[in-house]
C-alpha cells in the first residue's frame, strides 16, 4: 500500500470515546488549518465535487427536467463523503508526517476501488437513487400533472398551493430520515476504512455507533455539514471550493477524536 501503513482492526478492539460540541468545534478549527496547509487538494476536490453539480444541472436543462433541479441539490451532499475520501488521505499524511504528493494522494484514492471502500461509494449511490425516486414518487402523488417543466413555474407551484405545500412537508420529512441515515452510516466508517483494513459492514456499525453514542454532537456535526453544504451551493455551487474540502478535513479530526482503535 506504498507509504500508508494500514493495519487489520478486529471490531472488538473499536471503542467510542465521548465527545461533545466542543470536539466538534476543534475539528472544525483543525479542517480549516488542513485546507489553508494545503489549498491545492482542497480546491481540487472541491471543484470535481462543484463541477459534477453543474454537469447534473445542465443535463437537467437540456433534457427538460429543470424541476428536478432543486430535490437533486438538496440530495447531492449525501455523496460528499465518497469525493471526500481524497481530503481524508490529506489530513491521514500530514497527521502522521507522511509525504503529501499528488501521486501518493490521488494513487490511494484509486486503490480504494479495491479495498472495502469502494462498497460503500455502492451504499451511498444507492441511497442518493432512493432519494430521487421517492421524490419522483411523491411528486407523481402530491402535484400530478401540476409538475412544469419550467423551474420558475414549478418553484411558484411548490411553494403558493396546498398540494405543493403538503409536498415541501412530507418531502422534508423523508429527506431528512433518509440524509441521517445515510450520515449516520458514513460519518466515521468513510475515513476509518480508508486509515484501518476493516470489512465495510463493522464500519458502518462502528459510525452508526458513534452517533448513538454521542447524538448531540454528532447530529450537530451533521447540522453543520448539511447547512454549509447546501448554502455553498446557492453561488452556483461555488462554494463547495472552499465547504467541501474544510468539511472533509473535518470529518477526518472528528473520527480522529470519536474513534479509539486499541
Amino acid at each position: 500500500m506504498g507509504e500508508q501503513a494500514i493495519g487489520a482492526v478486529p471490531p472488538h478492539k473499536i471503542r467510542i470515546r465521548s465527545v461533545g460540541l466542543a470536539d466538534v468545534k476543534a475539528a472544525l478549527r483543525e479542517g480549516w488549518k488542513d485546507f489553508a496547509r494545503h489549498p491545492l487538494f482542497g480546491l481540487f476536490f472541491g471543484g470535481i465535487y462543484a463541477l459534477g453539480g453543474l454537469f447534473i444541472v445542465v443535463m437537467l436543462s437540456f433534457y427538460h427536467q429543470p424541476w428536478m433541479i432543486i430535490p437533486i441539490a438538496i440530495g447531492f451532499p449525501l455523496i460528499g463523503p465518497f469525493v471526500a475520501v481524497g481530503l481524508y488521505e490529506v489530513s491521514r499524511r500530514d497527521e502522521s508526517g507522511l509525504p503529501i504528493t499528488w501521486r501518493g494522494i490521488l494513487a490511494e484514492v484509486f486503490q480504494q476501488r479495491e479495498r472495502q471502500l469502494s462498497w460503500m461509494a455502492f451504499v451511498v449511490l444507492f441511497v442518493f437513487w432512493v432519494w430521487i425516486y421517492q421524490v419522483r414518487l411523491l411528486l407523481a402523488l402530491f402535484l400530478g400533472f401540476k409538475i412544469s417543466a419550467s423551474l420558475p413555474v414549478f418553484v411558484e407551484v411548490v411553494t403558493t398551493t396546498p398540494e405543493g405545500l403538503l409536498f415541501l412537508a412530507v418531502g422534508s420529512i423523508v429527506g431528512a430520515v433518509i440524509a441521517t441515515a445515510l450520515f449516520s452510516v458514513t460519518v466515521i466508517s468513510m475515513p476509518l476504512l480508508l486509515d484501518r483494513d476493516i470489512d465495510f459492514v463493522t464500519a458502518m456499525i462502528t459510525s452508526v455507533r458513534a452517533v448513538v453514542e454521542n447524538p448531540v454532537a454528532m447530529l450537530g456535526f451533521g447540522v453543520i455539514v448539511a447547512a454549509a453544504a447546501i448554502l455553498a451551493m446557492v453561488p452556483l455551487f461555488a462554494g463547495l471550493l472552499v465547504a467541501l474540502p474544510v468539511l472533509g478535513h473535518a470529518t477526518w479530526h472528528l473520527y480522529r477524536r470519536v474513534v479509539a482503535l486499541d
